[in-house]
């Protein structure tokens, strides 16, 4: 059934057979949401037209108010997210939900989120929990995938709980924002936050861009809330084990060369963007971080030093924040 002026408008994007295999347990997952007042608006990054996603689109899931713009070309999350969030502003929504396909959603969990940002003003996001789906088997866990992104000391960031079991030990954390495989958005913060045109810095292909927005959301004043009676289910396939150095590199050996790069990249831009807002103490904090992921890239990851051209190109054209 066709919304016009939806309250909310979801907004997921597409590509290939990475997305494709996810959209019989994704959509039907939307279908059966409590909440109704919704518009769906897919961004198609595949290469070809003709492709899983389009196909099974056409073939299933009338009952969606769903939107679909196939863009040619893989332009990124920042990208294909900021044309999600200017088609939110046209259609009048209230909130966006941006959230991965291959996450599945409890039908109350988009009622709750909604519900959330209505009663309190001052929240310019929340987030569901998030927990592990077992795709191969089509089984829901109890292992957490991420609670929100919780700021770190140096201007780094962490999703919260990410491998432990979830025994109610986070449900009142306080989070700096919702990952970027599932949140939601109050409209009116967004465009508080605009920079250049857009809301995602597009300068960051993907990773490290909801930890961008995330942030500057809380320097324009807003909070954000893990909402814990609204649960979501994530197919992750690599992911830390915990918060500490055998986390990260748990999680960073379990990543393509290009997945590093891009993380590297973005981590550093953000750094570029903020250093002048930090304090002497973080400051500290932020350069001894960096001495060590320089002995560890001159171990294991020397290729990321043909990186350092494309990033002092990045940051020479990057916006930054003053105190």
């Amino acid at each position: 059934m066709k919304q016009e002026n939806p309250k909310l408008v979801i907004g997921f994007i597409a590509y290939g057979r990475l997305t494709g295999k996810y959209l019989p347990y994704f959509l039907p997952s939307l279908e059966s949401q409590t909440f109704t007042d919704f518009k769906v608006v897919i961004l198609d990054n595949s290469e070809n037209r003709e492709n899983q996603n389009k196909k099974y689109l056409h073939d299933h899931h009338s009952n969606l108010d769903i939107e679909y713009h196939f863009v040619g070309e893989n332009i990124g999350f920042a990208g294909a997210y900021n044309k999600i969030i200017k088609k939110a502003f046209a259609l009048g929504a209230k909130y966006l939900l941006v959230v991965n396909p291959d996450v599945i959603l409890d039908a109350k969990t988009i009622q709750r989120m909604v519900d959330t940002l209505d009663k309190d003003g001052k929240l310019g996001s929340v987030s569901p929990k998030i927990l592990k789906w077992d795709f191969p088997d089509n089984a829901k866990t109890t292992s957490i995938d991420s609670f929100g992104i919780k700021l770190m000391p140096g201007l780094r960031f962490v999703d919260i709980g990410q491998g432990e079991i979830d025994q109610g030990q986070f449900d009142e954390v306080e989070i700096l924002g919702p990952s970027g495989a599932c949140g939601m958005f109050r409209m009116k913060a967004l465009k508080k936050i605009k920079e250049c045109e857009n809301y995602y810095d597009e300068s960051m292909f993907m990773y490290k861009e909801d930890c961008d927005l995330a942030y500057r959301l809380k320097l324009a004043g807003y909070k954000s809330r893990l909402v814990r009676r609204a649960i979501a289910y994530h197919d992750r396939t690599v992911q830390g084990k915990g918060e500490g150095i055998f986390g990260l590199i748990s999680a960073r050996m379990g990543k393509s060369n290009q997945s590093v790069k891009w993380s590297f990249l973005h981590q550093q831009i953000i750094y570029c963007k903020y250093w002048r807002l930090l304090d002497a103490k973080n400051k500290l904090i932020l350069i001894w971080h960096q001495i060590r992921l320089l002995g560890y890239m001159i171990l294991f990851e020397r290729y990321l030093f043909l990186e350092l051209p494309k990033l002092h190109r990045l940051c020479k054209k990057t916006k930054t924040y003053m105190q």
